[in-house]
C-alpha cells in the first residue's frame, strides 16, 4: 500500500473522479431522464421514480455482504465491478424494448449503486489508511460533490443531443472507459489482513449502543436530505418564494456542501469528528428557524444552512463510524449503519410530497426539522470513548 501523501492524493483523486460519473449516472440520472422515458412506454413519470426508489431499497438491503466482501479482500475490485454492473444496468436501460426491462435496469444499477457508492469508497479508504482514513474520505467528498453540478447538465446535453437512450450508453461509456480504469489501475490492493488488524488494537472501545444510534442518526438525517432533493424549489415556492428565488436559493445547496466540506477539512478535522456531526444537523433548524422568522426571503438563507449540514454530514457518514469503532470490520458495519438510512431515504420524496401536499410547508418542515433535532440528540447521548490508561 501506498501510504505517503502523494499515494494518498493520488487516490483521492481517483476515487473524487470515479464517484462523481458513478453517482451522476446512476443516483442523479432520473431527475432528467425519468421523464422523457416515461413519454416514450406511455407511463406515469412517477412510475420510473417508483422503480428508482426500489432500486435503493435494493442498494440498502445489499449494503451488508457489499461491506464485508470489501472487509475481507479490499475495495479495488468491489468499485471495479460496480463499474461493469453500472454499465450493464445503463446498457439495459438504454435497449429496454419495454416497462418490463425498463425496470430491470434499474435494478442492476440498484446492484451497482451498492457496491459503488460513498459507502464502498469509504471502506475502500478505511481498509487502505486505518484511522487515517478521515482526510482522503473528506478529499473525495469534495470531487464528488459536483456530481450533480455536472451530472444534470451533462444528461441534459446528451438527452437534447442522442435521446435518453444515447445519454444511457454515453454514460455506460464513461463507466468502461474512465471509471473502470481508474478503479482498478489508480486504488491500491488492501493491505494483508495482519497488518490491518494490528492498526486496530491501538484505538479505545466504542461507547455502549454506537450502532443504533448512528444508525438512527444518519436515517433521520439521510430521510431529510431525500425530502430536500426532491421538493426544495417546489417547497420554497409553496412558502412564498418567486420561482425565480426559489431557483436561485436550490442552486445554492451545492456550493454550501463544498463550502462546509472545506471547513470540515480544513477547521474542524483537528476536533473529534462527532463535533462535526453535531454542528451538522444543526443546519437544517438554523434554516427553518431563518424561514419562520422572516419568511421567503430567508430562502437563501435557508438553501445555504441546509446545504453545510448536509455536506458535513455526508462526511460524517463515513469519518464517524471510523472515529468510533476504527476501521475493523468497517465495511460491513457501514452497510448495516447506512441501511436504514438508505431506506428511509428512498421513500422520503414520496413522504415528504403527500405531507408537503395534505398539511403544508409548516407541517412538512416541522417534520424534518424534528428528525435533524433527534440526530443532533442521540449524537450529544454518543461520547468519545476514552482510552484506558496505564
Amino acid at each position: 500500500m501506498d501510504a505517503s501523501p502523494h499515494g494518498a492524493t493520488r487516490v483521492v483523486l481517483a476515487l473524487g473522479t470515479a464517484q462523481t460519473l458513478s453517482w451522476a449516472s446512476s443516483y442523479y440520472l432520473p431527475a432528467i431522464l425519468a421523464a422523457p422515458m416515461a413519454r416514450e412506454f406511455g407511463l406515469s413519470t412517477s412510475w420510473v421514480f417508483g422503480a428508482f426508489s426500489a432500486a435503493l431499497v435494493l442498494s440498502a438491503l445489499l449494503g451488508p455482504a457489499v461491506g464485508r466482501a470489501i472487509d475481507r479482500r479490499g475495495g479495488r475490485g468491489v468499485l471495479a465491478l460496480s463499474n461493469l454492473v453500472l454499465a450493464a444496468g445503463l446498457g439495459l436501460l438504454a435497449a429496454a424494448p419495454g416497462p418490463l426491462v425498463l425496470g430491470l435496469g434499474w435494478a442492476v444499477l440498484g446492484i451497482g449503486m451498492a457496491m459503488g457508492l460513498y459507502d464502498a469508497a469509504f471502506a475502500t479508504l478505511a481498509g487502505l489508511y486505518g484511522r487515517a482514513a478521515r482526510g482522503p474520505i473528506t478529499g473525495i467528498t469534495l470531487i464528488a460533490g459536483f456530481a450533480s453540478t455536472v451530472g444534470w447538465p451533462a444528461s441534459a446535453l446528451m438527452e437534447e443531443a442522442v435521446g435518453w437512450r444515447g445519454a444511457c450508453l454515453a454514460w455506460a461509456s464513461l463507466q468502461l472507459l474512465l471509471a473502470l480504469p481508474l478503479n482498478r489501475l489508480l486504488v491500491p490492493p488492501a493491505p494483508p489482513p495482519e497488518r490491518n488488524q494490528a492498526a486496530t488494537e491501538d484505538g479505545p472501545p466504542p461507547p455502549r449502543f454506537a450502532m443504533p444510534l448512528l444508525a438512527f442518526v444518519f436515517a433521520a438525517t439521510w430521510f431529510v436530505t431525500g425530502a430536500m432533493a426532491a421538493h426544495l424549489p417546489a417547497m420554497l415556492q409553496q412558502a412564498g418564494a418567486t420561482p425565480a428565488l426559489a431557483i436561485a436559493a436550490a442552486a445554492l445547496v451545492g456550493p454550501a456542501q463544498v463550502a462546509a466540506r472545506l471547513a470540515e477539512f480544513g477547521l474542524l478535522r483537528r476536533f473529534h469528528p462527532l463535533v462535526a456531526a453535531r454542528l451538522a444537523t444543526l443546519g437544517h433548524p438554523l434554516g427553518v428557524a431563518a424561514m419562520a422568522a422572516f419568511g421567503a426571503p430567508a430562502a437563501m438563507a435557508f438553501a445555504v444552512l441546509h446545504g453545510m449540514g448536509n455536506g458535513m454530514l455526508t462526511i460524517a457518514k463515513g469519518t464517524l463510524p471510523l472515529a468510533v469503532f476504527g476501521p475493523a470490520g468497517y465495511g460491513a458495519r457501514q452497510g448495516w449503519i447506512g441501511a436504514p438510512a438508505r431506506l428511509l431515504q428512498s421513500f422520503a420524496p414520496f413522504l415528504f410530497g403527500l405531507l408537503l401536499e395534505g398539511a403544508g410547508v409548516g407541517a412538512a418542515l416541522a417534520l424534518t426539522t424534528g428528525c435533524t433535532l433527534a440526530a443532533f440528540v442521540a449524537l450529544m447521548l454518543l461520547r468519545p470513548a476514552r482510552r484506558a490508561s496505564g
